[in-house]
């Protein structure tokens, strides 16, 4: 006997069961009101986590602006909480695109620990994701289509009706007199969406009837795949995760002799897993970057320039620099009470162990042409002292340098670079993380 959609939704929630919470993208349209009707239902009979309703109005056209009354009207005949969140889409080539990363934005400030956002899309919603990433030339990522469960802020967005029909959800609606918004902009075909379900999908089906569970059944497979070249990616990352010879500097890296035994499939799945979660993946024919970065002579500085960042290379490391990397204040700092810590703008923190040097201290960067008076070494240029350190070429920019008056007195984290034998103190810098807002 074929299951009942209320069955299927509670054998998709099952592993969530004891979630914090578990709030559901409610647009107001077919999918998301079916979805809140089943699970207001259930939480008469079962014990579910406390649920609720996030509302995105993007005022985008004048029709959406009586859609959060209607939302709230049905919210309030189920007993569901409804939050209506207000957001300001940014312009840019793809308006369908700009309007997801703008309400997925919105609910991942939302979602707390543990907790779930719930969405309605559906088998035919696979299948046109599908088609539709076939048509821009995809890779398995993005053949796999949509995941029935990913991780979104401290907690997870699930899809529970990805195995349900939109026929099942319009049934399910009659049977339990629904109503629902019909928004207009899914009529026009001009977004390529509207247009696979309205002119390409009625032809397929005509000729053959199963194209949308078939269609769905391969994008399970092709996520199957995606999992597997997920898994070798681990492997193959394992193997590159080697520490620099700088420690202090926490940004990702990884060690380019590893990557280099792979082949250049496996080269590309290995980065592919890495880079997501720092940018936006290229596409195949910007990984041309890729094959220059790696194989640039051993004393060049090349770098990869991708969408939110850039790959560098040095000291045997590839290093992920995020946009905001260059973005700190490079004026000197006085530094009058050294026993204390220093926090400079915008590039992490400085502190002496040892008695600090005597007289007035300030933090400079660098100009060009600097000189520093070593030791046994007398008078040197501070870049060939770089050089000679393999300080990244990146980093030498943000290196703090300790000035007592005009004397350059050390460069921040090498010991090596300390000038008139101040062997009682050593200055350590600890730049900035991703964490701390360079991602």
């Amino acid at each position: 006997m074929k299951p009942t959609l209320t069955a299927k939704l509670l054998q998709a929630l099952a592993p969530w069961r004891n979630a914090p919470a578990w709030h559901i993208a409610f647009s107001g349209g077919l999918d998301s009101t079916v979805l809140l009707h089943l699970l207001a239902t259930l939480a008469k009979t079962d014990n579910l986590p406390p649920l609720s309703a996030l509302h995105v109005h993007h005022g985008l056209q004048a029709a959406a602006d009586a859609w959060p009354a209607h939302c709230q009207a049905v919210c309030d005949a189920l007993g569901v909480p409804l939050q209506v969140i207000r957001v300001q889409v940014q312009p840019g080539a793809s308006l369908e695109r700009a309007a997801r990363e703008a309400r997925y934005q919105a609910f991942a400030e939302v979602i707390g620990a543990g907790e779930l956002l719930l969405t309605g899309q559906h088998r035919d919603d696979q299948a046109e994701t599908l088609l539709f990433r076939l048509l821009r030339g995809a890779g398995v990522r993005g053949l796999a289509a949509m995941p029935a469960q990913r991780p979104l802020a401290g907690g997870y967005l699930v899809r529970p009706l990805l195995d349900v029909s939109r026929a099942d959800l319009e049934t399910y609606a009659r049977e339990q007199q629904l109503t629902w918004i019909e928004d207009p902009s899914n009529a026009d075909s001009r977004f390529s969406r509207n247009y696979l379900r309205h002119h390409v999908f009625p032809q397929l089906t005509e000729r053959w009837p199963q194209a949308v569970s078939t269609m769905a059944r391969s994008a399970e497979h092709l996520s199957e795949a995606r999992g597997l070249l997920d898994e070798l990616a681990q492997m193959d990352l394992l193997a590159a995760s080697q520490p620099s010879m700088f420690p202090w500097l926490a940004l990702p890296s990884l060690a380019l002799e590893p990557l280099c035994t792979l082949s250049e499939a496996r080269q590309r799945n290995a980065l592919r897993h890495w880079l997501a979660p720092l940018t936006r993946l290229p596409d195949s024919e910007h990984w041309a970057g890729w094959q220059a970065l790696r194989d640039a002579k051993a004393d060049a500085q090349p770098l990869w320039r991708l969408a939110d960042g850039q790959l560098h290379r040095c000291g045997g490391h590839i290093w992920w620099l995020p946009a905001s990397w260059s973005e700190f204040s490079d004026t000197s700092v006085s530094w009058s009470r050294p026993e204390n810590p220093l926090q400079l703008p915008g590039n992490g923190q400085l502190h002496f162990s040892g008695s600090a040097p005597e007289g007035h201290l300030s933090i400079r960067y660098r100009q060009g042409g600097e000189i520093m008076e070593l030791p046994g070494r007398g008078r040197r240029d501070l870049k060939r002292l770089l050089n000679e350190s393999a300080i990244p070429g990146f980093i030498r920019g943000r290196l703090p340098l300790l000035y007592q008056g005009q004397q350059l007195l050390a460069a921040a984290n090498l010991p090596g670079l300390t000038a008139g034998g101040h062997a009682g103190w050593q200055l350590h810098w600890m730049p900035p993380t991703c964490d701390q807002g360079l991602s």
